[in-house]
Protein backbone atom coordinates (compact mmCIF):
# COMPACT_ATOMS: atom_id res chain seq x y z
CA UNK A 1 0.00 0.00 0.00
CA UNK A 2 1.59 3.61 -0.87
CA UNK A 3 1.41 6.27 0.84
CA UNK A 4 0.70 9.68 -0.95
CA UNK A 5 0.88 13.26 0.86
CA UNK A 6 -0.17 16.38 -0.58
CA UNK A 7 0.20 19.60 0.66
CA UNK A 8 -0.52 18.67 3.98
CA UNK A 9 -0.72 21.28 7.08
CA UNK A 10 -1.88 21.01 10.34
CA UNK A 11 -2.46 23.85 12.61
CA UNK A 12 -3.38 23.14 16.85
CA UNK A 13 -5.80 24.85 18.60
CA UNK A 14 -6.63 26.93 15.17
CA UNK A 15 -8.21 30.52 15.63
CA UNK A 16 -7.26 30.56 19.55
CA UNK A 17 -4.54 32.64 21.36
CA UNK A 18 -2.39 29.54 21.77
CA UNK A 19 -2.43 28.47 17.80
CA UNK A 20 0.92 26.83 16.08
CA UNK A 21 1.31 25.11 12.97
CA UNK A 22 2.37 21.76 13.47
CA UNK A 23 3.06 21.05 9.65
CA UNK A 24 3.75 23.28 6.67
CA UNK A 25 2.80 21.71 3.03
CA UNK A 26 4.24 18.29 3.60
CA UNK A 27 4.73 16.62 0.77
CA UNK A 28 5.58 12.94 0.87
CA UNK A 29 5.60 9.61 -1.05
CA UNK A 30 6.15 6.44 1.26
CA UNK A 31 6.01 3.23 -0.90
CA UNK A 32 4.41 -0.02 -0.63
CA UNK A 33 6.96 -2.40 1.63
CA UNK A 34 9.24 0.13 2.62
CA UNK A 35 10.81 0.66 5.84
CA UNK A 36 11.10 4.67 6.74
CA UNK A 37 12.75 6.48 9.02
CA UNK A 38 11.65 9.99 10.79
CA UNK A 39 13.75 11.46 12.67
CA UNK A 40 13.82 15.23 13.85
CA UNK A 41 14.15 16.64 17.55
CA UNK A 42 10.81 17.22 20.07
CA UNK A 43 8.08 19.76 18.44
CA UNK A 44 9.11 18.90 14.86
CA UNK A 45 6.22 17.52 13.81
CA UNK A 46 7.37 13.67 13.60
CA UNK A 47 4.52 12.39 15.40
CA UNK A 48 1.35 15.06 14.44
CA UNK A 49 2.77 13.41 10.33
CA UNK A 50 2.21 9.47 11.59
CA UNK A 51 -1.46 10.66 13.34
CA UNK A 52 -2.92 11.63 10.02
CA UNK A 53 -1.85 8.52 8.48
CA UNK A 54 -4.92 6.65 9.81
CA UNK A 55 -6.78 9.69 10.38
CA UNK A 56 -6.08 9.80 13.82
CA UNK A 57 -5.95 13.92 12.72
CA UNK A 58 -7.68 15.89 10.20
CA UNK A 59 -5.12 17.67 8.24
CA UNK A 60 -5.91 21.67 8.42
CA UNK A 61 -5.23 21.42 4.70
CA UNK A 62 -3.98 19.09 2.28
CA UNK A 63 -4.47 15.45 1.37
CA UNK A 64 -3.39 11.64 2.15
CA UNK A 65 -3.71 9.49 0.13
CA UNK A 66 -3.64 5.37 0.53
CA UNK A 67 -3.46 3.68 -2.89
CA UNK A 68 -5.03 6.55 -4.50
CA UNK A 69 -7.78 6.84 -2.32
CA UNK A 70 -8.65 10.04 -0.31
CA UNK A 71 -8.81 8.45 3.48
CA UNK A 72 -11.03 11.52 4.20
CA UNK A 73 -13.80 9.67 2.32
CA UNK A 74 -16.37 7.61 4.15
CA UNK A 75 -15.79 4.45 1.91
CA UNK A 76 -12.16 4.50 2.57
CA UNK A 77 -12.87 3.66 6.49
CA UNK A 78 -11.35 0.16 5.58
CA UNK A 79 -8.35 1.51 4.39
CA UNK A 80 -7.57 3.60 7.42
CA UNK A 81 -8.11 0.57 9.56
CA UNK A 82 -4.90 -0.78 7.49
CA UNK A 83 -2.97 1.87 9.05
CA UNK A 84 -1.68 0.37 12.10
CA UNK A 85 0.14 2.73 14.69
CA UNK A 86 2.04 2.03 18.10
CA UNK A 87 2.11 5.05 20.01
CA UNK A 88 4.83 5.98 22.33
CA UNK A 89 4.99 3.98 25.61
CA UNK A 90 1.87 1.46 24.53
CA UNK A 91 2.10 -0.28 27.49
CA UNK A 92 -0.20 2.73 28.90
CA UNK A 93 -2.82 1.65 27.02
CA UNK A 94 -2.98 -2.24 28.03
CA UNK A 95 -6.06 -1.64 30.12
CA UNK A 96 -8.06 -5.18 30.10
CA UNK A 97 -8.26 -8.19 33.07
CA UNK A 98 -5.29 -10.23 30.90
CA UNK A 99 -3.30 -10.45 28.23
CA UNK A 100 -5.53 -12.09 25.79
CA UNK A 101 -8.01 -9.80 26.03
CA UNK A 102 -6.29 -6.86 25.81
CA UNK A 103 -5.00 -7.84 22.44
CA UNK A 104 -8.60 -9.16 21.69
CA UNK A 105 -10.09 -5.97 21.81
CA UNK A 106 -9.90 -4.71 18.50
CA UNK A 107 -11.05 -7.58 17.07
CA UNK A 108 -14.48 -7.73 19.48
CA UNK A 109 -15.17 -4.09 18.35
CA UNK A 110 -15.85 -5.86 14.62
CA UNK A 111 -17.77 -8.36 15.59
CA UNK A 112 -15.45 -11.35 15.12
CA UNK A 113 -16.92 -14.48 16.63
CA UNK A 114 -14.78 -16.16 19.53
CA UNK A 115 -13.19 -18.84 17.64
CA UNK A 116 -11.49 -16.40 14.77
CA UNK A 117 -10.52 -14.02 17.84
CA UNK A 118 -8.84 -16.79 19.67
CA UNK A 119 -7.26 -17.91 16.09
CA UNK A 120 -5.95 -13.93 15.84
CA UNK A 121 -4.60 -13.19 19.04
CA UNK A 122 -2.20 -16.71 19.28
CA UNK A 123 -1.50 -15.56 15.32
CA UNK A 124 -0.53 -12.15 16.86
CA UNK A 125 1.37 -13.24 20.24
CA UNK A 126 3.33 -15.95 17.89
CA UNK A 127 4.60 -12.90 15.63
CA UNK A 128 5.73 -10.55 19.08
CA UNK A 129 7.74 -14.31 20.09
CA UNK A 130 5.51 -14.43 23.54
CA UNK A 131 4.58 -17.94 24.49
CA UNK A 132 0.90 -18.45 24.71
CA UNK A 133 0.91 -18.96 28.62
CA UNK A 134 0.85 -15.86 29.11
CA UNK A 135 -2.58 -15.18 27.46
CA UNK A 136 -4.34 -15.55 30.81
CA UNK A 137 -2.08 -13.25 32.92
CA UNK A 138 -2.69 -9.72 33.69
CA UNK A 139 -0.54 -7.14 31.46
CA UNK A 140 0.61 -5.34 34.67
CA UNK A 141 2.13 -8.35 35.67
CA UNK A 142 4.65 -8.53 32.63
CA UNK A 143 8.05 -7.24 32.22
CA UNK A 144 8.47 -3.55 30.08
CA UNK A 145 9.86 -5.81 27.21
CA UNK A 146 6.15 -8.12 27.35
CA UNK A 147 4.33 -5.28 27.94
CA UNK A 148 5.63 -3.09 25.05
CA UNK A 149 5.35 -7.06 22.71
CA UNK A 150 1.82 -7.40 23.79
CA UNK A 151 0.89 -3.58 22.86
CA UNK A 152 2.39 -4.41 19.53
CA UNK A 153 0.39 -7.60 19.10
CA UNK A 154 -2.91 -5.52 19.59
CA UNK A 155 -1.70 -3.54 16.33
CA UNK A 156 -0.47 -6.72 14.38
CA UNK A 157 -4.16 -8.66 15.25
CA UNK A 158 -5.90 -6.23 13.31
CA UNK A 159 -3.31 -7.58 10.40
CA UNK A 160 -2.84 -3.74 8.80
CA UNK A 161 -0.79 -3.45 5.60
CA UNK A 162 1.32 -0.36 7.38
CA UNK A 163 2.55 -0.32 10.78
CA UNK A 164 3.72 3.24 12.51
CA UNK A 165 5.99 2.81 15.67
CA UNK A 166 6.82 6.02 17.41
CA UNK A 167 9.25 5.98 19.36
CA UNK A 168 8.93 2.13 20.13
CA UNK A 169 11.85 2.04 22.49
CA UNK A 170 11.34 4.23 24.52
CA UNK A 171 12.26 3.83 28.25
CA UNK A 172 13.76 0.55 27.60
CA UNK A 173 17.11 -1.17 28.65
CA UNK A 174 19.79 -1.67 25.85
CA UNK A 175 18.43 -5.40 25.52
CA UNK A 176 15.00 -4.36 25.70
CA UNK A 177 15.38 -2.07 22.88
CA UNK A 178 17.83 -4.59 20.72
CA UNK A 179 15.21 -7.21 21.06
CA UNK A 180 12.11 -4.85 20.02
CA UNK A 181 14.05 -3.87 17.02
CA UNK A 182 15.25 -7.55 16.15
CA UNK A 183 11.29 -8.05 16.08
CA UNK A 184 10.42 -4.88 13.84
CA UNK A 185 13.27 -6.01 11.53
CA UNK A 186 11.77 -9.98 11.43
CA UNK A 187 8.33 -8.51 11.05
CA UNK A 188 8.84 -6.25 7.96
CA UNK A 189 10.98 -9.07 6.48
CA UNK A 190 8.07 -12.03 7.26
CA UNK A 191 4.63 -9.90 6.63
CA UNK A 192 6.25 -8.12 3.89
CA UNK A 193 4.23 -4.81 5.39
CA UNK A 194 5.34 -0.59 4.93
CA UNK A 195 6.72 -0.08 8.64
CA UNK A 196 7.36 3.32 9.62
CA UNK A 197 9.26 3.89 12.13
CA UNK A 198 9.74 7.57 14.31
CA UNK A 199 13.08 8.04 16.53
CA UNK A 200 14.93 9.77 17.76
CA UNK A 201 17.74 8.06 18.07
CA UNK A 202 20.61 8.53 15.37
CA UNK A 203 21.57 5.15 16.19
CA UNK A 204 18.31 3.17 16.33
CA UNK A 205 17.20 4.32 12.50
CA UNK A 206 20.45 3.79 11.50
CA UNK A 207 20.50 0.34 12.03
CA UNK A 208 16.91 -0.29 10.82
CA UNK A 209 15.58 1.76 8.39
CA UNK A 210 16.31 1.98 4.52
CA UNK A 211 15.14 5.85 3.83
CA UNK A 212 15.54 8.42 6.21
CA UNK A 213 12.28 11.42 6.28
CA UNK A 214 14.48 14.12 8.62
CA UNK A 215 11.76 16.75 10.22
CA UNK A 216 12.46 20.90 11.57
CA UNK A 217 9.46 22.92 12.54
CA UNK A 218 6.80 21.14 10.30
CA UNK A 219 8.87 20.72 7.67
CA UNK A 220 10.55 18.20 5.28
CA UNK A 221 14.64 18.99 5.89
CA UNK A 222 15.86 15.77 4.06
CA UNK A 223 14.54 12.81 2.38
CA UNK A 224 17.62 9.94 1.28
CA UNK A 225 18.97 6.94 2.21
CA UNK A 226 21.43 6.78 5.05
CA UNK A 227 24.55 7.41 4.19
CA UNK A 228 22.71 10.47 1.79
CA UNK A 229 21.62 11.83 5.30
CA UNK A 230 24.58 11.04 7.29
CA UNK A 231 27.01 12.40 5.40
CA UNK A 232 25.51 15.55 6.01
CA UNK A 233 26.28 15.95 9.40
CA UNK A 234 26.88 19.54 9.31
CA UNK A 235 23.29 20.58 7.98
CA UNK A 236 22.29 18.04 10.93
CA UNK A 237 24.10 20.02 13.75
CA UNK A 238 22.51 23.04 12.15
CA UNK A 239 18.86 22.30 12.58
CA UNK A 240 19.88 20.01 16.74
CA UNK A 241 20.46 17.27 15.40
CA UNK A 242 23.85 14.81 14.61
CA UNK A 243 25.18 11.64 13.42
CA UNK A 244 25.18 8.28 15.09
CA UNK A 245 28.05 8.55 17.85
CA UNK A 246 29.78 5.26 16.04
CA UNK A 247 30.01 8.12 12.71
CA UNK A 248 31.90 10.35 15.04
CA UNK A 249 34.20 8.06 16.40
CA UNK A 250 34.87 6.55 12.61
CA UNK A 251 35.54 9.69 11.88
CA UNK A 252 38.66 10.82 14.61
CA UNK A 253 40.03 7.32 13.95
CA UNK A 254 40.31 8.09 10.37
CA UNK A 255 42.90 10.94 11.27
CA UNK A 256 45.31 8.41 12.39
CA UNK A 257 44.19 5.51 10.03
CA UNK A 258 43.21 7.40 6.44
CA UNK A 259 42.53 4.16 4.90
CA UNK A 260 40.06 3.44 7.26
CA UNK A 261 36.62 4.56 5.60
CA UNK A 262 34.38 6.86 7.85
CA UNK A 263 31.09 6.43 6.23
CA UNK A 264 29.98 4.10 8.71
CA UNK A 265 27.00 4.71 10.26
CA UNK A 266 26.10 1.63 12.88
CA UNK A 267 28.48 -0.54 15.34
CA UNK A 268 27.67 -4.03 13.03
CA UNK A 269 29.47 -1.93 9.83
CA UNK A 270 32.43 -0.08 12.18
CA UNK A 271 33.18 -3.49 13.46
CA UNK A 272 33.45 -5.12 9.66
CA UNK A 273 35.20 -1.93 8.47
CA UNK A 274 37.73 -2.16 11.41
CA UNK A 275 38.43 -6.26 10.90
CA UNK A 276 38.80 -5.89 6.83
CA UNK A 277 41.63 -3.23 7.75
CA UNK A 278 43.42 -5.27 10.19
CA UNK A 279 42.78 -8.09 8.10
CA UNK A 280 44.61 -6.27 4.95
CA UNK A 281 47.52 -4.59 7.37
CA UNK A 282 48.22 -8.69 8.36
CA UNK A 283 48.43 -9.43 5.17
CA UNK A 284 51.33 -6.46 4.02
CA UNK A 285 53.34 -7.65 7.32
CA UNK A 286 52.96 -11.07 6.05
CA UNK A 287 54.30 -10.58 2.84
Amino acid sequence: MTIKIENLSYVYMKGTPFEKKALDNINLVINDGELLGIIGHTGSGKSTLVQHMNGILKPTSGKIYIDGIDISEKKAKELRNQVGIVFQYPEHQLFEETVFKDIAFGLEKRGLKEDEIEVKVKKALKMVELSEEILSKSPFELSGGQKRRVAIAGVLVLEPRILVLDEPTAGLDPRGRDAVYELILNLHKQLNITVILVSHSMEDIARIAKRIIVMNSGNIEMDGTIEQVFKQHERLEQIGLSVPQITYLMRRLKRYVPEISDDIFTIADAKEEIIKFLTKRNIKQNN
